[in-house]
């Protein structure tokens, strides 16, 4: 499966990979400040964007292996990668499989204890419901701070601070990509991260946590650096788990810095 993607800037690749909602998209609040200094490669994961759905099994290792073919096919070997959320797990699992460059990993998923994975369950399941059985009515409602505090509670520290457009591709993701359901199945019910000792990941790892992200909560900050002893820890402070909605200067900073 070739992925849908989107190129724009110049100079040395960056591939990002996105969580669950909008696809490539979801970067669209930070490409192009990344895109002044890198080549920026954005993909569709399948079942997301305009990427079909995977014809078998959907889980982290499989989403992974679709990337790891893409990087192939596109000739990007050791290509510096982004990911957030789904995404930021996806990147560290390829760092641990030993495929690419430099990585950086924005709130990643994958590090729950098993309660905090059913509360993970057990929270953002009803919210993909209502998103979905409102969804006609989404650019309305995001369209005032009353409707994005109601919505983005869980997703972002301040969401009354945000525009409708900065938030709309994702809310819209979650309802209508076709492998939203099975992707959190493999979040919820799939095996949890594993790591890479130290040494073994081929270039620098950077992890960037929200202090505010009830998703993906702080405390698994401490586990994902144990996981991955080379990785440097960066706290993105008032931040969500959504840090290219709610500090879109200094994820890209971060992720220019963490790929240089």
């Amino acid at each position: 499966m070739t992925l849908n993607h989107v190129r724009r800037g110049s100079g040395t690749p960056l591939l990002l990979v996105h969580g669950l909602g909008a696809g490539w998209r979801s970067w669209l609040p930070i490409m192009d400040a990344l895109a002044e200094r890198r080549e920026v490669i954005a993909v569709d994961l399948p079942g997301f964007g305009e990427t079909p759905p995977l014809p078998g099994e959907v889980s982290i290792a499989t989403l992974t292996d679709s990337v790891a073919d893409f990087i192939r096919e596109q000739g990007l070997d050791g290509v510096a990668t982004a990911g957030q959320s789904m995404g930021g797990r996806i990147v560290l699992e390829l760092a641990r499989r030993g495929v690419g460059g430099d990585t950086v990993a924005l709130d990643p998923g994958g590090f729950w204890s098993d309660r905090e994975r059913q509360v993970f369950s057990a929270t953002l399941r009803p919210s993909i419901a209502l998103v979905r059985a409102m969804r006609a009515t989404l650019p309305t409602l995001l369209d005032t701070r009353a409707g994005r505090t109601v919505l983005l509670a869980q997703l972002s520290a301040r969401p009354w601070a945000l525009s409708r457009d900065t938030v709309l591709p994702d809310v819209r993701g979650l309802a209508d990509a076709p492998s939203t359901g099975a992707a959190m199945d493999a979040l919820t019910k799939g095996p949890k991260q594993q790591g890479a000792p130290a040494g073994t990941v081929p270039g620098r790892v950077t992890i960037g946590w929200g202090r505010r992200d009830l998703v993906t909560v702080p405390g698994q900050a401490g586990r994902a650096t144990e996981l991955f002893p080379d990785a440097v820890l960066h706290w993105f402070e008032r931040c969500g788990h959504f840090p290219q909605w709610d500090a879109p200067d200094e994820a890209a900073r971060l992720i220019l810095d963490g790929t240089g």
